[in-house]
């Protein structure tokens, strides 16, 4: 435990490092500015956004009004976790589950600095760890400690599942950082319904184990999740291509679906030095922060 703590503050040290070196202290935090509440109305302007107008309040018939928030000073942060099987793949301490875990506790402990609420969700296809989010260091570190002793019950993934468990338990509007390698189907309906209520980070993780089959002739591999051994011929045809092809299709298609309906998203492999890039989805969420 100590051991994951001392390189979790290495890295911490090493993003907020970067950040005010390249920022120059115009930096607002990941956790910060896209919390909004309710403050009161005003007449409607010409340029106002009509999805703002305050409906019962117009309809008293004294003109049109618009609804005015404050940002929360504040945020709420939720991490939901997959910790199903399919997470194992990749070298010893460099697993698809070891990196999610990792940025999970460097992203946990920077929401502490910041005074934010945190919250956990561990999901596979049940629930295996849910802690309410909570305020300070201690959060941060409880998440850490239990991120790291968690032993999954079930092998199996449903992401829709998960989701569904965080449109029901999470009531406040916060930042929802999901982070899972996304090998699932049928789980965009609710992905959309969660980026409509929160704030929405996706982290996709992946291992080049996935795609980059050596020609081996004929080999066992085991399914994770099922744990059966299937016999697959990697010299035939190819065999390799259509993986590569079927996994950057999915990839991209995460993407687009991220764009659409403006969820932040980054791709990291195992291999990868995350930190670069959870320095640029900082910049990213900052100027997205400023124009809105």
């Amino acid at each position: 435990m100590r051991d994951i703590l001392k390189k979790l503050r290495k890295y911490e040290i090493q993003i907020r490092k970067a950040i005010n070196s390249q920022m120059q202290g115009d930096f607002h935090s990941i956790f910060k500015g896209s919390g909004l509440e309710f403050d009161d109305v005003r007449p409607y302007q010409y340029g106002d956004d009509i999805r703002t107008i305050d409906w019962n309040v117009s309809a008293k018939g004294h003109g049109t009004f618009v609804k005015t928030f404050r940002e929360e000073k504040e945020q709420t942060v939720f991490f939901i976790l997959d910790v199903s099987a399919s997470e194992d793949i990749g070298s010893p301490g460099r697993t698809k589950a070891d990196i999610g875990k990792e940025i999970c506790g460097v992203l946990a402990l920077s929401a502490g600095k910041e005074s934010s609420h945190v919250g956990l969700i561990c999901y596979s296809d049940i629930k295996e760890k849910y802690l309410k989010p909570a305020k300070g260091h201690s959060q941060a570190y409880e998440i850490i400690a239990a991120i790291a002793r968690l032993k999954p019950k079930s092998l199996k993934t449903n992401l829709s599942k998960a989701i569904s468990f965080a449109l029901n338990t999470i009531k406040r509007r916060s930042v929802v950082i999901l982070i899972s390698d996304f090998i699932d189907e049928k789980y965009e309906h609710n992905l959309k319904s969660l980026a409509r209520r929160h704030d929405l980070v996706v982290i996709h993780i992946s291992d080049k184990r996935e795609t980059g089959l050596p020609k081996l002739g004929i080999i066992p591999i085991e399914d994770k999740e099922s744990h059966r051994t299937l016999w697959i011929n990697t010299s035939f045809g190819d065999f390799r291509n259509k993986i590569v092809k079927r996994y950057e299709s999915r990839k991209a298609e995460l993407e687009k679906f991220s764009r659409k309906h403006q969820i932040n998203f980054i791709s990291l492999d195992t291999d990868e030095d995350y930190v670069p890039k959870l320095l640029k989805l900082f910049k990213v969420r900052n100027k997205s922060l400023k124009t809105t």
